[in-house]
C-alpha cells in the first residue's frame, strides 16, 4: 500500500560540502546515513531547544531532509542562514514527496512500528497523514508541533530515546547543554501522550495539568481528544493514585514503553 504524507515536504542538500555542512548543525551523525538507512535529529538553538526535526536520507546527488510542510521554508530559511561559504545548495523540492510504503526498504529509526517510508516523485496517492498520525499516538511518539518551536530541550521531548541524539559525534548547535543534561541527568520533564477520559477534547496548549490541585505539568499539544503534555516525572509519581485534569477536563497520561522500558 502507497500512501502520501501531503503534511511532510523534502528539502534537498547537495554539492561537495553538504554532509560536514549539516554534520556540524544537527543533534545525529550523517556519517550513519546509508542506502536504505535513514537517520533521524534536530536542529536545536543555541541554547538546546528544538526549532525542527526531521528524517534524513541519502539522495543521488546529496540528500533529503523530510520534515513538516508547514515549517519547511523556515527550515530552508534557517539552514540558508548558517551556510556562509559553505559550497552547499538548500532548496526546497515541490517535485518530490513522501510516502508510506510496505515495501520501501527504509525502517522509521524512531520506532520499528511506525509505518515504513519513501521518497519519490510526487504521483497521485491517497493521502495517509490522518492514519499516520493515529498510528503516532497510538505509539505515543511526538513530533513536530508536539514540540513547538524554541520551547523545549531535546532531552525532555525524548529525542534520546528516539534515536536522534548522538553523544560522540562532536560539536552541534545546542550541544554542549545537551551533553551536560544527559550527564548530569538533569531532565526532569518528558513530553508524554495524554487523552480525555470520556472523549471531550482536549484543552489547548498551555493549559496545566494538575493532579489533586497540584500542577504538574502542561498540555502541547492537541489532536481532539488526545495530545501530549510535558509532565514532571517527579511530581506524577508522587500523584500516582489522584485524578489528573486539564482545564476541568479529566484526562489520563500514558508512559510509552520505548520511553519506560
Amino acid at each position: 500500500m502507497l500512501a502520501e504524507l501531503n503534511d511532510r515536504a523534502v528539502i534537498s542538500l547537495s554539492g561537495p560540502e553538504a554532509r560536514e555542512f549539516l554534520q556540524g548543525l544537527i543533534t545525529n551523525d550523517v556519517k550513519a546515513i546509508a542506502p536504505d538507512h535513514p537517520v533521524y535529529a534536530a536542529l536545536l538553538t543555541p541554547q538546546g531547544k528544538i526549532l525542527f526535526d526531521f528524517l534524513i536520507s541519502e539522495a543521488e546527488d546529496g540528500l533529503f531532509i523530510d520534515c513538516y510542510l508547514d515549517t519547511s521554508e523556515a527550515l530552508v530559511k534557517r539552514l540558508s542562514l548558517y551556510k556562509l561559504r559553505a559550497k552547499v545548495d538548500v532548496k526546497l523540492r515541490n517535485d518530490v514527496g513522501v510516502f508510506t510504503d510496505t515495501d520501501a526498504a527504509n525502517s522509521d529509526p524512531r520506532h520499528p512500528a511506525l509505518a515504513r517510508r519513501r521518497i519519490g516523485p510526487i504521483i497521485d496517492a491517497p493521502s495517509g497523514a490522518s492514519k499516520y498520525m493515529a498510528q503516532r499516538l497510538d505509539l505515543g511518539i511526538p513530533e513536530g508541533a508536539d514540540f513547538g518551536s524554541d520551547r523545549m530541550f531535546a532531552l525532555d521531548a525524548g529525542l534520546d530515546e528516539l534515536h536522534a541524539v548522538s553523544f560522540d559525534k562532536g560539536c552541534y548547535v545546542g550541544q554542549e547543554l545537551t551533553a551536560r543534561m544527559k550527564h548530569r541527568g538533569t531532565a526532569r520533564k518528558r513530553l508524554l501522550p495524554v487523552a480525555t477520559i470520556g472523549g471531550n477534547p482536549l484543552p489547548a496548549r498551555d493549559v496545566p495539568v494538575t493532579a489533586g490541585g497540584q500542577e504538574i505539568g502542561a498540555i502541547s499539544s492537541v489532536y481532539g481528544a488526545r495530545g501530549f503534555a510535558v509532565v514532571r516525572l517527579d511530581r506524577l509519581t508522587d500523584t500516582a493514585d489522584t485524578p489528573l485534569e486539564a482545564g476541568g477536563v479529566a484526562i489520563s497520561v500514558t508512559k510509552p514503553s520505548w520511553l519506560f522500558p
